[in-house]
């Protein structure tokens, strides 16, 4: 495992997609990188990550509506450019034969949920491929072989994209993992507690075990456990930078009774403050199904009922079949969701202190292309090749994709649709009282947060207690910031 008492360049802290692979980078270019992180990863997302290279199959039309969310599409786009090269220098560098296990994605519009959420998501998806020029295909619903849902669940229409597949996560990591020790970089199993500072910049990382790594250069990509090592920064600076809590995520590994598996993604459009349901072939009789999104102050490692009940219930969308198979593990994951919803990358303010996480539902898609954004800060370059991400610098205002008005409505819509995900039985009549409930709900929470920035609608479905007194910390810290002393 190396001596974690020893000197290296660069310490990265976090052993999930993001970390491993800007670990990985960097000993490739002949620094000496340590990479710290529990090697069970009980809360990372990548652990349990259905891993769609997922850029076309994710995009809403909220997503296309601000330049912020085209440039989130962009890194996507680009990152998917970087994928095959990618996996055939890490299966040369590992013991691994496959990474990838699906190849290519079919999008179903089926006969659940909500109109502007399902075929609003399907009809961005199409105009985001036909913007990149990128090809897919209108395919009959009945034509594909593997689906095989319930009569009343059945896909209207499907798209397949060719151009994105999968990946098998366990494979990714354990091949992250042999290359960077082939590359002379050194794995440390434990957990870090605290950010090192020495004469004004960070100097290496305490361990749980209550040795040190000392290095000249510190890298938090510690997915939904980084805000808590920010502790080392002074309380304003720590203040500007958005606290990033957990999107938990439960998904099933599921054995099929008859062992078919489909050869690619079966997805829905994203639904529901989620990825929408989807299937990813793992192998062997065994496919992915996944995932829930509960966004919680802490990263969590239960599984609630209901998130259960809403996969398997789900599985009336896919194949009746699956009824009589076998939930053969429970994948519990962690996504980092920093508050205005956008990831965190570059320096924190000060020297020697980096952040490299808050990626969401993008961070191990995008690793490749992260993995060499961050390499090239952290040695004085330009980062990644025509591109400028400085709008996701640490300390920054709070982005905001949304209007009030565009908030409010989609924090409703999406509410109003897992309800109708969950197959609701309820009197034709009360939809439209709960609609304006929900409405005058989360009208008073915005007024309440603050009556200038505006958090992503999630905040307002799933916000607890917790999670809103972090919104108004977050977002007095930039009122004060940008008023004068002696107008305060």
């Amino acid at each position: 495992m190396g001596d974690p008492s020893a000197t290296c360049d660069v310490v990265v802290v976090g052993n999930g997609s993001v970390g491993m692979s800007l670990g990985l980078v960097l000993a490739r270019r002949s620094l000496r990188v340590a990479v710290v992180g529990e090697s069970a990863r009980p809360w990372a997302a990548s652990a349990a990550a259905g891993a769609m290279n997922g850029c076309f199959g994710e995009v809403t039309p909220q997503l296309l509506r601000s330049e912020v969310g085209r440039l989130k599409l962009e890194m996507d786009f680009r990152a998917t450019a970087l994928w095959t090269d990618w996996e055939q220098a890490l299966l040369e560098e590992s013991d691994e034969t496959a990474i990838r296990t699906a190849h290519g994605t079919t999008v179903i519009l089926n006969t659940i949920g909500v109109h502007d959420i399902d075929t609003g998501g399907y009809e961005a998806i199409r105009t985001a491929l036909e913007e990149y020029k990128e090809p897919y295909e209108e395919v009959d619903p009945a034509s594909l072989d593997w689906l095989d849902p319930v009569p009343t669940s059945r896909p209207l229409r499907a798209m397949h994209i060719p151009g994105e597949h999968a990946v098998d996560s366990p494979a990714l990591l354990t091949a992250l993992e042999t290359a960077i020790r082939r590359r002379g970089g050194t794995l440390i199993d434990d957990l870090v507690t605290e950010v090192v500072v020495s004469a004004g910049r960070a100097t290496g990382v305490r361990l749980a075990s209550g040795r040190s790594v000392a290095a000249g250069q510190v890298v938090l990509a510690a997915g939904a456990h980084t805000t808590g090592l920010l502790d080392c920064l002074p309380p304003d600076v720590r203040a500007l930078i958005p606290p990033v809590v957990a999107g938990r995520g439960v998904a099933l590994m599921v054995r099929t009774v008859t062992g078919a598996i489909p050869t690619g993604v079966i997805r829905t459009p994203n639904r529901a403050f989620a990825c929408g349901l989807h299937v990813v072939p793992r192998g062997d009789g065994l496919i992915y199904l996944g995932a829930t999104n509960e966004v919680e102050r802490h990263p969590g490692t239960s599984a609630a009922i209901g998130e259960l009940n809403l996969l398997l219930g789900g599985t009336r969308q896919l194949r009746a079949d699956l009824n009589a198979g076998w939930v053969e593990r429970t994948l519990i994951g962690n996504r980092p969701i920093p508050l205005d919803g956008f990831p965190l990358l570059g320096s924190t303010g000060l020297a020697g202190l980096w952040l490299m996480t808050g990626t969401y539902r993008d961070g191990l898609h995008q690793s490749p292309l992260l993995a060499t954004h961050m390499a090239d800060l952290i040695l004085d370059g330009p980062g990644a090749v025509g591109m400028d991400l400085s709008v996701f610098t640490p300390i920054r205002p709070p982005i905001q994709a949304m209007t009030r008005d565009e908030c409010l409505a989609t924090a409703v819509l999406h509410t109003m649709g897992t309800a109708y995900e969950h197959d609701w039985k309820i009197m034709e009549d009360w939809p439209p009282m709960i609609e304006e409930h929900f409405r005058s709900a989360f009208t008073t929470m915005l007024d309440r947060i603050d009556s200038a920035f505006v958090p992503p609608p999630e905040m307002l479905f799933f916000a607890d207690e917790d999670i809103h007194e972090l919104l108004l910390s977050y977002y007095a810290a930039h009122e004060n910031a940008a008023t004068p002393a002696e107008d305060r």
